[in-house]
C-alpha cells in the first residue's frame, strides 16, 4: 500500500498544474529546440519540439535533458521526453531511458524504457524509475538491478539515496558476489562502503559457510559480519547458533554470544555457553558462561561442564577440554575435579587433580582417574584410578555405616555401560559391613591383603574376593569403635553428589547475568529517514486544479498560432532554434523571448554538493564529431565545477514519434 501512494504521489506530481504562488517556479529552459509545432489536439498548450541536426535539449536548476522528442507544456512548466533520453545532474548522475516526464514546479520525474541510472559508485537498471530531485532520491518497484564494483544486487522494489548513496531493497532481494550470494527480505546498501543491512530473514551462502540471520550487518567486500536475531553459522562440520554472532572470512574466524549451541554434525556433539568463539582454520572452539559438551554414548548423553570449555581437532580426532571445576554426568555415572581431558580418538577421558568419581551411590577418588571407552562403540570400557584410590558405599540399613576398599591402584571393567568388578591393586584394605540373608548384621569385617575384588550388581557391591596374604578380623558391631571404623584418608562427598545433568552448574552458573546484546543501528535512522521522505514527497504535491480544457481553434489558425495567449510568456528558450522566424532579434512569430540560461543552480533542498575530484566522477564521456560545430557548454561553468561533456549519444539519427507517449 506504501508504494502504491507513493506512485500516485509521483504521478500526481507530474501531471498537476501549478498552483500560484508568491514565490515563483523557475522554467523549463530550451537549450536547443531544433524543428517545433503545435498541436492543439493532440497536446493542447504545448510545444512539440523534434531534433534536427542534434537532440533537443533543456536545462532546469542544475540539470541538462536531451531527446529526440519532447512535447513541453509551459503553463504547467512540465516536459515529456521520447527517445534515447539523456537527463544529467552535475557532473556525477547520468540517467538515460526511452520516455521521462519532468515537473519543473515539483522537481519530479519518472523516467520508462529501459532505465538506466548512473554515477561513479553505481549502476542501476530497471524499467520503470521515479526521482525526486527536492529530496535527492529514485524508486523503483518493477524490479531493478544495481551493479557496483563488487557486487550485483536485484529486488522487486528499491529506493536510492544520492546524498548518503545508499539504496533500500525490498523484497526478492539478491546479492551477487564472486564468493558469495546473499538474499534477504530487506536490504540496506551502501555504495561507498559497501556495506549491507538486512532485515528479515537472510541468508549468506558463501564457498564453504551459510549465515542465516533475520537482523544483521555485512562487508561484502571483506565477508565480516554482525548478525542478531535468531542467527547462525553453518560450516561443513559445525553449526554455530546464537542470540547475537560476528563472522569474519578473512581470519576463518566466528564468535557467539548468549544462547548459544554449536553442533558438531559429524560426531553429533553439542555444545552449550554464553559466549563462544569458533576458528575454523585450527577447529577450534572455545566457550565459558554455563558451557556444557553433550555427547551421545550409546542411548544415553554425556553432560560435560567447566568454567571454560574447548573442542579443538578435526572430527575424527576430537579432543574436549574442560576446566576449572569440571563435572560430568550420565544418567548411571557422574563425576568431579578440577580439569577434564577426553580425547575422542583413543576413547580415554581424564579426571585432573582431586577428582570424584560417583558410580550409582559408589564413590571413587584418588590422585587421577582415567575412563576408557571403546572408540569404535563408544561404550565404557574400564577405567583407571592412580595412586591413593578410594571406593567409598554408603551402609543404607546403619546410620553412619560406611563399606570402604582402599590400595595404590584401581581398575575397573564395564560391561553394557555398568561398572561390573573392580580390582584393587598393591596395598589393599577394607571395612564391610558383613549381613547375613536376612540382612542382620553379622559384624564389622575388616581385611589387609595384596589385592582385593570386587563385584557389583546395579551399582551395589556383592562379593569380596581377597588375593596375596588376606588378614582378616570380624569384629562385633559393639567392639569397634567409631573411630576404628574409617580407613586412614576416608572422605565422604556425598553431600557433592551430581545425581542430575542440573547439578552440574552451580550458584554462580544459574544466576549468570548475560551480556545485554546490542543492536544494529544504521548509519541512518530508518523510520525518521522515511518519515521525512513521506512529509517532503507530501509538500512537494502542488494542488489540483480542475483538467485543462482545449482552447477553441478558429478557422484557418495556424499550429504556431494556437498556444494560449498565457503560456507565451512563460517560456523562456536559449541557444539555436531551426524554427522559421519573422522579425528581428532574438523574437520570432509565436512572441517567445529567448533569455541567457544558469546551467549551474543550487538544488532547493539547500545540500551542499562538494566539489568533484578525479576519483568521484565518472570518465568524461567523448564529444561525438559531428557538422555542426556546436561547442561543449564550458562558458557557464562556475569555478570548482567541471565542464558538462555533450553526452555520447546525443546523435542519434532515430526520433521517437510523441504519439507512443504512455497513457
Amino acid at each position: 500500500m506504501k508504494h502504491i501512494i507513493y506512485t500516485f504521489v509521483f504521478l500526481s506530481s507530474l501531471t498537476a498544474p501549478a498552483q500560484e504562488k508568491a514565490e515563483k517556479k523557475e522554467k523549463i529552459k530550451v537549450v536547443y529546440g531544433g524543428v517545433y509545432n503545435e498541436d492543439n489536439q493532440k497536446y493542447p498548450g504545448a510545444t512539440v519540439l523534434t531534433k534536427k541536426e542534434r537532440q533537443v535539449q533543456f536545462e532546469h536548476e542544475g540539470v541538462d535533458l536531451w531527446c529526440d522528442v519532447a512535447v513541453l507544456y509551459p503553463g504547467d512548466n512540465l516536459l515529456k521526453a521520447f527517445g534515447n533520453v539523456f537527463l544529467q545532474q552535475g557532473d556525477t548522475l547520468q540517467l538515460n531511458s526511452g520516455y521521462l516526464e519532468y515537473s519543473g514546479n515539483s522537481k519530479l520525474a519518472m523516467a520508462e524504457k529501459e532505465v538506466v541510472l548512473q554515477n561513479p559508485d553505481m549502476t542501476l537498471t530497471t524499467d520503470k524509475l521515479y526521482f525526486d530531485r527536492n529530496i535527492q532520491e529514485a524508486y523503483y518497484n518493477t524490479s531493478g538491478t544495481v551493479e557496483d564494483s563488487t557486487n550485483v544486487l536485484t529486488s522487486k522494489e528499491g529506493r536510492y539515496y544520492l546524498t548518503p548513496k545508499k539504496v533500500k531493497f525490498v523484497n526478492d532481494v539478491t546479492v551477487t558476489n564472486p564468493d558469495y550470494t546473499l538474499h534477504s527480505l530487506r536490504l540496506d546498501y551502501y555504495t561507498t562502503t559497501k556495506h549491507a543491512y538486512m532485515f528479515g530473514p537472510s541468508t549468506i551462502i558463501g564457498k564453504d559457510y551459510t549465515i542465516y540471520c533475520e537482523r544483521g550487518f555485512y562487508k561484502t567486500q571483506s565477508e565480516e559480519g554482525y548478525f542478531v536475531k535468531n542467527s547462525r553459522v553453518e560450516y561443513s562440520d559445525r553449526i554455530i547458533n546464537g542470540d547475537s554472532l560476528y563472522f569474519n572470512k578473512p581470519d576463518n574466524f566466528a564468535s557467539a554470544t548468549n544462547n548459544i549451541k554449536i553442533t558438531d554434525t559429524i560426531n553429533k556433539g553439542i555444545v552449550k555457553g554464553h559466549y563462544a568463539e569458533v576458528f575454523k582454520e585450527k577447529d577450534s572452539v572455545f566457550i565459558t558462561k554455563r558451557a556444557v559438551a553433550v555427547n551421545q554414548i550409546e542411548n544415553d548423553s554425556i553432560y560435560i561442564h567447566g568454567d571454560t570449555l574447548m573442542v579443538t581437532g578435526e572430527p575424527e580426532n576430537r579432543i574436549i577440554r574442560a576446566y576449572y571445576d569440571a563435572r560430568f554426568y550420565k544418567t548411571d555415572m557422574s563425576g568431579k575435579c578440577d580439569s577434564i581431558h577426553s580425547n575422542q580418538k583413543t576413547g580415554i577421558t581424564q579426571l585432573i587433580r582431586r577428582p570424584i568419581l560417583w558410580s550409582g551411590e559408589t564413590q571413587m577418588t584418588g590422585d587421577s582417574i582415567n575412563l576408557l571407552s571403546n572408540p569404535e562403540t563408544e561404550q565404557l570400557d574400564s577405567l583407571r584410578v592412580w595412586d591413593n584410590a578410594f571406593v567409598i558405599q554408603k551402609d543404607t540399613l546403619t546410620k553412619n555405616g560406611y563399606n570402604q576398599i582402599k590400595g595404590k591402584e584401581l581398575l575397573g571393567y564395564f560391561e553394557e555401560n555398568e561398572l561390573r568388578v573392580v580390582d584393587i591393586i598393591k596395598n589393599a584394605e577394607s571395612v564391610y559391613y558383613t549381613r547375613n540373608d536376612k540382612q542382620e548384621l553379622i559384624g564389622i569385617d575388616k581385611h589387609v591383603s595384596g589385592n582385593i575384588q570386587f563385584t557389583l550388581a546395579e551399582n551395589e557391591i556383592q562379593d569380596i574376593s581377597y588375593f596375596i596374604n588376606p588378614d582378616a578380623v570380624l569384629y562385633p558391631e559393639t567392639d569397634l569403635p567409631e573411630n576404628a571404623r574409617k580407613l586412614r584418608g576416608f572422605v565422604w562427598y556425598g553431600d557433592e553428589m551430581i545425581r542430575t545433568k542440573e547439578d552440574i552448574f552451580d550458584e554462580n552458573d544459574n544466576n549468570i547475568e548475560l551480556v545485554k546484546i546490542r543492536g544494529i543501528d544504521n548509519p541512518i535512522d530508518i523510520e525518521a529517514e522515511e518519515e521525512e521522505y513521506r512529509r517532503a514527497m507530501m509538500d512537494s504535491v502542488p494542488q489540483r486544479l480542475p483538467p485543462r480544457k482545449a482552447p477553441p481553434q478558429t478557422s484557418g489558425q495556424g499550429k504556431r498560432d494556437s498556444i494560449p495567449p498565457s503560456t507565451v510568456d512563460t517560456l523562456a528558450i536559449t541557444g539555436q532554434n531551426d524554427k522559421n522566424t519573422s522579425g528581428t532579434g532574438t523574437t520570432d512569430t509565436t512572441g517567445i523571448d529567448t533569455t541567457t540560461v544558469n546551467t549551474f543552480i543550487r538544488d532547493s533542498t539547500g545540500i551542499h554538493i562538494p566539489d568533484t575530484t578525479a576519483t568521484d566522477t565518472l570518465p568524461a564521456a567523448p564529444v561525438p564529431a559531428d557538422s555542426t560545430g556546436i561547442p561543449r557548454k564550458t562558458d557557464s561553468v562556475p569555478p570548482g565545477k567541471k565542464p558538462v561533456p555533450l553526452p555520447p549519444d546525443r546523435q542519434s539519427g532515430e526520433t521517437t514519434n510523441p504519439e507512443e507517449e504512455p497513457q
